[in-house]
């Protein structure tokens, strides 16, 4: 009898210290997984070198835009933007008119995986060298 009040003891206080932050004001939130925006969280790695596969990334970031710009990326707000401007197409993000890049072959490779505004999104793109690189959507991939 003496080891089933211990146990009985033993379960009612471990029931308060489960249940009982769910009791008030707890239970008055919303849910955290709810959202008004889908989500955004990207990853971008470099690395020099013919193609991913054979790549060893040498900087990656992390780039979310969705509520607000935020991540490692270094002009998070920028790349952002320029990504909501062509819809996370990053093929359609564009060499600047004023670059001016030299014809040496030192591939750089780029790639961004993760989720744009709740679908997966998973892209490889190998560039002539970092200028190259640096020219295509001004602050995307400018890391």
């Amino acid at each position: 009898m003496r080891n089933t009040a211990r146990w009985a003891a033993t379960l009612g206080l471990t029931a308060t210290a489960v249940c009982g932050p769910l009791t008030g004001a707890a239970l008055a939130e919303p849910a955290a997984a709810s959202s008004l925006y889908a989500p955004s969280a990207l990853v971008l790695t470099l690395g020099h070198g013919d193609n991913a596969a054979t790549v060893t990334p040498e900087r990656a970031v992390t780039l979310t835009c969705a509520p607000t710009s935020s991540g490692t990326h270094p002009a998070a707000p920028l790349a952002c933007a320029e990504l909501r401007a062509v819809g996370g197409d990053f093929d359609a993000l564009g060499a600047r008119p004023d670059a001016l890049c030299t014809r040496e072959y030192d591939p750089v490779v780029v790639t961004v995986d993760g989720v744009w505004r709740g679908k997966r999104v998973s892209y490889e793109r190998t560039f002539a060298n970092e200028c190259v690189k640096n020219s295509y959507g001004t602050s995307v991939f400018a890391f």
